[in-house]
């Protein structure tokens, strides 16, 4: 479409949008009207950014928004030249919008610079939930909306790191999967890949990489838990990679279903 219809900008989901980036690399002809790429519904994989800047040789301009139906779509955003120097970051708040940084267990505010739930105010934000009184309870405070996303801020800058639901416990260590995924997409055998956390018997819970190979790149387990160890702490490696030839579940948004992809691979990493 693109090429035909000499759009000017395009926006989706960063595994589509990976896979423009892949065809414009194989065949640069047609997308010099491209101006922008937007993107949202999942984690943006950092590398994919430097991608795009590399690819047009900074001529598209990527862009990036981060929100909830809460919080009447985006309430930060990150695009153009900002977003190609702080590629992990979805961006800045919205003019009018407050964030916290709160934490979980005691409802005050995290450390400077630490973790804790993504808490949103302002204008742009709803009130509560229609008839529902106790929904609005557990996710409203003096004003401030729960996101149930995990994050930090620092100089200004808003960093998500998984929600609160996903973050895998491995031996009293916190494992955000956005951070595992990240370093995982910087593989040039990985297509796509979602961190998941299964039960352990000792350590509570275990980090299992489910991951879509590239077609003629072959790539072992052993070298993709190294590559995240080159990067990443120990306790981060996951503990098995389960690779899948399908396509990971995704909801029509593109956000990767974990509960069904969860109980899916949990007998191919208990057998392997």
């Amino acid at each position: 479409m693109v090429r035909r219809e000499a759009l000017t900008g395009v926006s989706g989901v960063p595994t589509v949008m990976r896979q423009l980036v892949e065809d414009a690399i194989a065949d640069p002809d047609g997308f010099g009207t491209l101006a922008a790429i937007s993107m949202g519904g999942s984690p943006i994989p950092p590398d994919l950014i430097g991608t795009i800047d590399d690819t047009f040789t900074s001529l598209v301009a990527p862009a990036n928004g981060y929100g909830l139906t809460e919080t009447t779509s985006a309430v930060v955003s990150n695009s153009g030249q900002d977003y190609v120097t702080h590629p992990d970051s979805v961006g800045r708040c919205a003019p009018g919008a407050d964030v916290r940084v709160v934490d979980p267990a005691t409802g005050e505010d995290a450390e400077p610079g630490g973790v804790g739930e993504l808490w949103f105010r302002g204008p742009n934000v709803v009130r509560g939930y229609w008839n529902n009184p106790e929904g609005t309870a557990a996710a409203f405070t003096d004003g401030w909306f729960h996101t149930g996303d995990l994050g930090l801020t620092r100089d200004g800058w808003v960093y998500v790191v998984d929600r609160m639901k996903d973050v895998v416990i491995r031996g009293g260590e916190n494992i955000y999967c956005a951070e595992v995924e990240g370093a995982l997409f910087e593989h040039p055998a990985v297509a796509d890949v979602a961190i998941v956390g299964l039960p352990h018997a000792r350590l509570g819970e275990q980090a299992v990489a489910v991951v879509n190979v590239r077609a003629g790149i072959p790539v072992t387990a052993e070298e993709l838990q190294q590559h995240v160890r080159e990067r990443l702490a120990e306790f981060k490696v996951p503990e098995h990679v389960v690779f899948r030839e399908q396509p990971l579940p995704r909801t029509p948004s593109g956000k990767v279903l974990k509960r069904e992809l969860r109980a899916a691979v949990a007998g191919e990493a208990e057998g392997a």
